[in-house]
C-alpha cells in the first residue's frame, strides 16, 4: 500500500485528492489549518487518513508535524502541495501581499524542500504541486499572487533539474490549473470554470503517469499558449 501526505486537505482540489487517493488504495496523510475539516473528511474513512494539523508558514512546526504525520504512516512515496492563498488586490494592501509571498513562497519551498530531501534520502518519491495558469504572465488584479505562481513554476522546474541529476526514481509534476470551482476562484466574468471533481480526476491521472507538467483542464494547455505568445504592448493594455 502507498503513502501520501496531501498539504492543504481541508477543501477544494486537495480534499477531492485526498479522497481518490484513498479510493485508490493509499493511506493519506491530511494536513490543514482548519482541524474540524480535517476531521470531518477523516470520518469518512478513518482507517486511511492521518491527520495533522498546521499553517505551511510556521516552518518550525511543519517540519515536526510532517515527520510524525510519516512515521504514523510507515513511509511516504508521493507529497501533494495543494495549499495557497491569493486574492484581489487592487490597492496593492500590503497585508494581502505579504500573506501571499508568506504562503506561497516562504511556506511552499520550505515543504518542497523538505520532500525533496526526504525523497532524495530514500532513492525514489514522487512530488506533485499545484502552481497554476496564473504563473505564465503578470496581472494587474492579483500581482503578487502570479508572481508567486510564476516562481513556483520555476522553483519546480529547478527541483526537476537536480532528480534528472541524482538518476533516481524522483519524480516532479508541475500542475497547473485554469479556473475550478473552489475558494480560490476570485473576479468577475470568470469562464471555464471547472468542477473540482474534474479537476481531480485529471490531476489524478497526471500523477500516476508521472507527466512533468499538467495543464488542468486539459483545453487550458491551448489557452496556455495563447497566453504565452500575446505581445507584451497588448497584455499591457488589459
Amino acid at each position: 500500500m502507498k503513502n501520501a501526505i496531501i498539504i492543504g486537505a481541508t477543501s477544494g482540489i486537495g480534499k477531492e485528492l485526498a479522497k481518490l487517493l484513498v479510493s485508490n488504495g493509499y493511506n493519506v496523510g491530511i494536513t490543514g489549518r482548519r482541524t474540524e475539516l480535517l476531521e470531518s473528511l477523516k470520518s469518512e474513512n478513518p482507517h486511511s487518513y492521518f491527520i495533522k494539523t498546521f499553517d505551511v508558514k510556521d516552518t518550525k512546526v511543519a517540519k515536526e508535524k510532517l515527520e510524525e504525520l510519516t512515521y504514523e504512516l510507515g513511509g511516504l512515496d508521493l507529497l501533494i502541495l495543494s495549499s495557497g492563498t491569493g486574492d484581489i488586490n487592487d490597492t496593492l494592501d500590503f497585508e494581502i501581499e505579504i500573506r501571499t509571498i508568506e504562503t506561497n513562497v516562504v511556506g511552499w519551498t520550505f515543504i518542497s524542500d523538505w520532500a525533496f530531501r526526504y525523497f532524495e534520502k530514500q532513492k525514489y518519491g514522487h512530488l506533485t504541486a499545484i502552481s497554476s495558469i496564473a504563473g505564465l504572465r503578470g496581472n494587474r488584479r492579483s500581482t503578487s499572487y502570479n508572481a508567486t505562481k510564476a516562481y513556483q513554476i520555476n522553483y519546480l522546474e529547478g527541483l526537476r533539474q537536480k532528480a534528472t541529476k541524482l538518476k533516481e526514481q524522483i519524480f516532479i509534476t508541475d500542475i497547473r490549473p485554469g479556473l475550478v470551482n473552489t475558494e480560490m476562484a476570485k473576479g468577475e466574468g470568470l469562464f471555464w470554470v471547472m468542477p473540482v471533481e474534474k479537476a481531480a480526476q485529471q490531476i489524478y491521472k497526471a500523477i500516476e503517469k508521472k507527466k512533468k507538467i499538467a495543464y488542468v483542464t486539459k483545453r487550458w494547455r491551448w489557452i496556455a499558449g495563447i497566453i504565452k505568445r500575446m505581445p507584451r504592448q497588448f497584455y499591457d493594455k488589459m
